[in-house]
């Protein structure tokens, strides 16, 4: 493929188009356990729309795939290479355009981390809410493409609901500008849901154009340690159930409770079956709330309900909950020899009526599987991320793991659930995708993918 670099350099500059094995190889997968991976041809890293435009005519002509790749920290091998893919690199993507406090929109390449964006715009008394636990190190655009969510969601939705508009190449190298700036506007088709969620396989994104809120007042944060975490989900379902509209309601079992002690010890109650972590901010109303809240966790059975002190505790608590990740990925190394323990990470979401008989559910596909499986989850909207840790180097531990994640999907569905709640489709959940949207709506997604995207160019394999 040597006349494809060829025009690849001379379209970006050689400093842009990038071959070093190495290289290649921390290209080559997202964060998803046991997906999946090829090795791409090349890696290339373009400043502006019109390199992403050539980048991806030169791909056409040659007949190479396109994978675009934002921080890579996804967990369903969505940004996973497939062997002689040009890889399209958002990480020299990076400035924020604008920041329009009087419309309260920012208008940011793709490669602007989620967590710069927000210290930006809080300068301007301003908020991006949406905030996946890899907020630190995850892109805008690759929270777009998989349409990312968070522990804020419970109140304030998914990124779908802050994206305005889009600037996309297509797979012809002409460039699309989808959605509005305004506070409203209806004019055609909603093109700009129909990139968002979409996982780079329909078009590579080049601006986003999102929506801010203010700032929150200053939240309240609490916790309640149940006894059994059906108990927990009770409480998730009656607290919706009342009305009561928490900024954040997490849910951790006792697997992640204990692996987040190992990993970092900070004083949380090992011997609990599951803890919820509640905020509020709902400025002179939020004691009143927290208030309400406590009370129906004590009802539902906690056996302890206690409320940060200060700002100090509500932020070690909320780390806590992000360390969820990291801990289960340090449990699964030390619970298999030679470190060859590793995480099949559901996403699950259901009804938040039916989150009780899903954590059932989940103890007892442990059970019959003989697998480990640690649950955490964005309680609040019914949305859990079951842990299945394999050993690796055990191909009967991976059948027993594959076979965990099946039944936890089966029975999310069979519960009026979805395949995936924010984690997207990628390589992981292709077959469930069929299953939840049925032969109609899978020739309806055919349909899109063939009009947008004929010669199948954008990120072969993924979500079809």
């Amino acid at each position: 493929m040597g006349p494809l670099l060829d025009e690849l350099r001379a379209a970006l500059g050689d400093d842009a188009v990038l071959t070093d094995p190495d290289l290649l190889r921390a290209h080559q997968r997202d964060e998803a356990d046991l997906c999946a991976a090829g090795t791409p041809l090349v890696v290339t890293r373009p400043r502006d729309t019109a390199q992403v435009a050539a980048v991806v005519r030169a791909a056409a002509r040659h007949g190479a795939p396109v994978v675009p790749q934002g921080a890579r920290t996804g967990l369903a091998g969505a940004a996973n290479a497939v062997d002689g893919a040009v890889v399209i690199s958002t990480s020299a993507l990076t400035t924020i355009l604008e920041i329009d406090p009087v419309s309260r929109i920012a208008v940011v390449q793709p490669g602007v981390v989620n967590a710069a964006l927000g210290a930006a715009v809080a300068e301007h008394g301003l908020w991006y809410p949406p905030d996946p636990v890899s907020w630190e190190s995850s892109t805008i655009g690759g929270n777009v493409a998989t349409n990312a969510g968070g522990m804020c969601c419970v109140k304030y939705g998914v990124t779908t609901e802050y994206v305005l508009g889009l600037e996309v190449v297509l797979a012809s190298g002409e460039v699309l500008r989808t959605g509005r700036r305004t506070v409203k506007g209806v004019a055609g088709y909603d093109l700009t849901r129909l990139f968002v969620g979409s996982e780079g396989t329909l078009g590579v994104l080049t601006e986003v154009t999102v929506a801010l809120r203010p700032a929150p007042a200053e939240s309240l944060t609490m916790v309640a340690v149940f006894p059994g975490t059906s108990a927990a989900g009770a409480a998730v379902a009656e607290i919706a159930a009342q009305g009561l509209s928490p900024s954040l309601l997490e849910l951790l079992d006792q697997t992640h409770l204990r692996a987040i002690e190992a990993y970092q010890p900070m004083g949380l109650r090992r011997d609990a079956a599951a803890l919820l972590l509640a905020a509020v901010d709902t400025g002179a109303h939020a004691a009143d709330d927290l208030a309400a809240l406590a009370a129906v966790c004590t009802a539902a059975g906690a056996d302890e309900v206690y409320a940060a002190t200060d700002a100090a505790e509500a932020a070690a608590l909320l780390q806590a909950r992000r360390l969820a990740h990291p801990a289960m990925e340090r449990f699964a190394a030390d619970t298999y020899p030679d470190g060859n323990g590793g995480l099949v990470i559901d996403d699950v979401a259901v009804p938040r009526g039916s989150l009780a008989a899903m954590l059932d559910g989940v103890a007892r596909i442990a059970a019959e599987c003989d697998v480990p499986i640690g649950v955490v989850g964005h309680a609040g909207d019914g949305n859990l991320h079951p842990n299945i840790v394999v050993d690796r180097a055990d191909p009967a531990s991976l059948d027993r793991g594959r076979r965990a994640f099946d039944e936890i999907m089966r029975l999310g569905l069979e519960l009026g659930g979805t395949c995936t709640g924010e984690h997207g489709v990628g390589l992981l959940k292709r077959e469930w995708l069929a299953e939840e949207v049925g032969p109609v709506g899978i020739r309806v997604h055919q349909a899109i993918k063939a009009a947008l995207d004929p010669t199948g160019l954008f990120n072969p394999g993924k979500v079809l």
